[in-house]
């Protein structure tokens, strides 16, 4: 029997992690944040000096790192047996992790890595290529965006609760730059697979999202 697994793709900031995170425990199922998987990276790789256009250098990092993930009400990723969760959202991460993910090698090693979280009862996978490369088998697949605006919006909200000085178009910027090398680059581009569900998030709450995932799959 194969085992059952939802992909919920999208741009960054869309709601993905949370929304996917609480369907995976409503459902109790097990759970992959891939956007971790490369922003663990990325921290490896900044930690240990590695330059971001050495792809050797990148995929030797890729291959010996051991990752875990510990998923209750928040995500808890350790890389080599640290704790790096805090680490996860910055903005140099995320910078380094979209030029990481555009590189061919890089994505090939890591692909097996995500595909090894498939166990039973059932796997939500969220990321930018779940649906249409890394399980383009599964069974429910959800398309998951909102305008860069709002997730601008969403993003500058999160860094302020934070004590984080922020600049509301800076983000806009950085958002549309980030889904335009998303788009365009060669290997996995994000795209929304023929056979997903759209949902455009940028009016809707959190919770009539899950809701709307949720009947899906029931």
């Amino acid at each position: 029997m194969a085992i059952p697994v939802l992909t919920i793709d999208g741009p960054s900031g869309a709601g993905k992690g949370t929304v996917s995170r609480a369907v995976a425990k409503k459902l109790g199922w097990h759970y992959l944040d891939s956007g971790s998987i490369y922003r663990s990276l990325a921290i490896a790789v900044l930690k240990q000096n590695v330059e971001l256009t050495n792809e050797p250098g990148i995929v030797k990092t890729a291959q010996s790192m051991s990752l875990e993930f510990e998923c209750d009400d928040e995500l808890v990723v350790k890389l080599d047996g640290e704790d790096i969760t805090s680490q996860l959202g910055l903005e140099s991460t995320g910078n380094a992790a979209s030029v990481i993910a555009a590189l061919p090698e890089v994505r090939r090693v890591l692909l097996q890595k995500q595909r090894d979280f498939r166990k039973m009862p059932g796997l939500v996978a969220d990321g930018r290529d779940m649906g249409t490369v890394v399980f383009p088998d599964a069974e429910i697949k959800v398309f998951l965006t909102a305008s860069a605006t709002e997730r601008a919006q969403r993003r500058y909200k999160q860094l302020i609760e934070k004590g984080i000085d922020a600049n509301l178009s800076l983000l806009t910027n950085e958002i549309e730059e980030r889904d335009r090398r998303d788009t365009e680059r060669k290997t996995a581009p994000l795209a929304m697979a023929s056979d997903a569900l759209y949902i455009d998030s940028s009016d809707m709450t959190i919770d009539s999202v899950i809701e709307e995932i949720l009947n899906l799959i029931r």
